[in-house]
């Protein structure tokens, strides 16, 4: 025992960045970890030859926490991304429409009845989701095609949706504005897959998924060290460990969760955990930050960016 707790002191303004530095010495359970989360992936920034993976789940997207990924990726402080359909979804739809404020308890009959989608409480109506999107993703596959593509991966087709239809509010653009490759291992759940399916009937237009695993096995057989911010779980938590087990595990994993470790979930499952499966490496510094990403990251990101621009 060496280091003591300290009070927050609020006698004079203070940043972001300042707010977290103090977090890290009145520690405080969850405000401890994040400080920590903090300089972990302030480490990983700062080690060089280190694949920094970004792995996300697509409901954050539909949110204002948008602006918090998009800044990373923009100001290229991850490498990887590795996420679900409907950030895609979601992030060509704000491209062009807006989403709005809703409840958690809200007459979801009635929503239904006015062509309203509720998740969570932010609500997106039809003519910002599905119709914009089948406008969009008809117009470039049918451009895809007259150029002769017949097969995408799901990173071209990402980099491509980017490139084509998407604008500077958007995480795809500046992925394709960066070379950051962005991997949707499940891409056939969710709008964007439905309409590359729809496409399919009358073209014969086919995805290749092992396209993208063989990229992804490049990057990782050829990184030296890698690192990882994972926020949520599902599937692109699991590919961006699973692959990172080739390259005895990850030496950098900040997990964001409000999920529970107790029902055996990969999505609950700490960072302890993916040590047995040498998916994070033993010696890795790795830190789990329970609660809810929306209120997290923003704090997160915005004490990151504050140290890299001092650094």
């Amino acid at each position: 025992m060496k280091d003591a707790v300290d009070d927050y002191d609020f006698s004079k303004e203070m940043s972001v960045n300042e707010l977290v530095l103090q977090m890290g010495k009145a520690w405080g359970f969850t405000a401890g970890k994040l400080a920590v989360g903090v300089n972990i992936l302030e480490q990983m920034n700062q080690t060089r030859e280190c694949v920094k993976f970004l792995s996300f789940t697509g409901n954050l997207v539909a949110t204002g926490t948008r602006g918090a990924l998009r800044e990373l990726v923009k100001r290229k402080l991850v490498d990887v991304v590795i996420t679900t359909c409907g950030t895609i979804d979601h992030d060509i739809a704000r491209c062009w429409k807006k989403y709005y404020k809703g409840s958690f308890v809200m007459n979801d009959a009635q929503l239904h009845d006015k062509n309203i989608n509720r998740l969570g409480n932010v609500l997106v109506p039809n003519d910002s989701y599905g119709i914009i999107l089948e406008q969009k993703m008809q117009t470039l596959l049918q451009e895809l095609w007259k150029e002769s593509v017949r097969e995408v991966s799901s990173s071209q087709l990402c980099r491509e949706i980017g490139k084509r239809i998407c604008n500077e509010t958007s995480i795809l653009y500046w992925a394709a504005q960066n070379n950051i490759p962005v991997y949707v291992p499940g891409i056939v759940d969710g709008a964007v897959g439905y309409q590359v399916w729809l496409f399919s009937q009358d073209h014969d237009f086919r995805l290749n998924l092992l396209k993208d695993s063989g990229e992804l096995n490049d990057i990782v057989f050829t990184a030296k060290k890698s690192g990882a911010l994972i926020i949520g779980g599902g599937i692109s938590k699991h590919h961006t460990i699973w692959w990172n087990q080739f390259k005895d595990g990850l030496d950098y994993a900040v997990y964001v969760s409000t999920a529970d470790e107790w029902d055996g979930s990969l999505s609950g499952a700490r960072p302890r955990e993916a040590v047995s499966w040498g998916k994070i490496n033993a010696k890795a510094k790795r830190i789990m930050v329970e609660g809810d990403a929306s209120l997290i990251l923003p704090i997160m990101v915005s004490a990151l960016l504050s140290r890299m621009k001092n650094g």
